[in-house]
């Protein structure tokens, strides 16, 4: 069974970091290109940050340039998404894919392995 977990959503304050984990099994995500997305009730999921299979693409969406930084453990079979100085417009839930496609789009209908999701929430 091919599965994503992700882990280290929570709630912080503005200018805050959160390191969000996506954890993979049943395949070896070295060989997948991943990407996070986010969700807000009654929005499209959007495209944050996508990192290819080799590791040398990256792509980030312009909302998060310079704040936000995917990468990945290999060895752990492990994603990650380190955000910081988050914003309340940063507030959703996160969602990281896999894809066996080698460019990073920020295109949800690529990705065919999904994780169930961690909210993220910026408050004062």
């Amino acid at each position: 069974q091919l599965q994503l977990v992700e882990s280290g959503g929570g709630e912080v304050q503005p200018g805050g970091s959160l390191r969000l984990s996506c954890e993979a099994s049943g395949f070896p995500l070295e060989s997948y290109t991943i990407a996070w997305f986010r969700q807000t009730p009654g929005s499209e999921r959007e495209g944050v940050s996508g990192l290819s299979k080799e590791g040398g693409i990256t792509s980030d969406a312009d909302f998060v340039k310079g704040r936000f930084t995917v990468s990945r453990d290999n060895a752990k079979n492990t994603a990650y998404l380190q955000m910081n100085n988050l914003k309340p417009e940063d507030t959703a839930v996160y969602y990281c894919a896999a894809s066996p496609y080698g460019t990073p789009a920020l295109a949800p209908n690529v990705y065919k392995i999904w994780g169930q999701g961690t909210q993220v929430t910026i408050s004062s």
